[in-house]
């Protein structure tokens, strides 16, 4: 006790205290802080198995790139700025996808079966020959290019396919689909020649800085059309 009550000596009541709270635990002195460093690591720990076990967490990626190429375009498109959008850490990008190619075809293929899937669910509504004809004019006047961030994704995915050949089995399983859809009312050669005017009906339409009548269409439609 005389040599505790030495120890003490010149200290503060405070620090008298802090010195008593400190408790031996199997020969090892345990200060107070370690609790709160043990709590901190918990919750570290806590925090990556939430991260790891983000089961939409791919998805999101590849729909905020998306939203990245068409706010800035495909060169905009990096890491770091798919991420932010995505609001998930940098490092998910590498282990969710070997690169950015793999993400840009992941977002680019998931776009056009998207669209793909509508011209699908339009065409099917059809029943003759009429009924086709009507759903093909609605195709490029109501569904293609249905707002600006469709059109830009679509011409991001076209100059990328034109520039890297790799690309084009997207583009071109996205053309295949549409002509299989055609081909249940027309025959493959006016199936083949729809898909061309529905592409550049809806291009030439979504640039013109005039408004284009839907009777041009109809027009463009049922010429194609008359011996198909």
């Amino acid at each position: 006790m005389k040599g505790e009550r030495s120890a003490n000596a010149g200290l503060s009541s405070k620090q008298v205290s802090a010195r008593k709270g400190r408790k031996v635990q199997s020969g090892k002195l345990i200060r107070p802080s370690s609790a709160g460093h043990g709590d901190s690591a918990a919750s570290g720990s806590q925090t990556r198995r939430l991260r790891r076990t983000d089961p939409g967490r791919r998805d999101r990626i590849i729909d905020s790139c998306l939203d990245v190429i068409a706010q800035v375009g495909v060169a905009g498109a990096s890491h770091r700025v798919v991420a932010r959008a995505a609001d998930v850490p940098l490092g998910s990008m590498t282990y969710h996808f070997n690169g950015m190619d793999e993400l840009l075809r992941e977002a680019f293929t998931r776009f056009a079966n998207s669209v793909a899937d509508r011209f699908e669910r339009r065409m099917a509504q059809a029943e003759d020959l009429g009924s086709a004809r009507k759903a093909v004019v609605a195709i490029i006047t109501e569904d293609i290019f249905s707002g600006p961030r469709e059109q830009v994704i679509t011409h991001e995915l076209y100059t990328l396919a034109a520039r890297d050949p790799s690309f084009r089995s997207i583009t071109t399983a996205w053309m295949r689909r549409s002509r299989a859809a055609l081909e249940k009312f027309f025959d493959p050669e006016t199936a083949r020649m729809l898909d061309a005017l529905i592409e550049g009906l809806s291009i030439h339409r979504a640039l013109d800085q005039q408004p284009r009548d839907a009777s041009e269409v109809v027009e463009a439609v049922n010429r194609i059309t008359a011996a198909g």
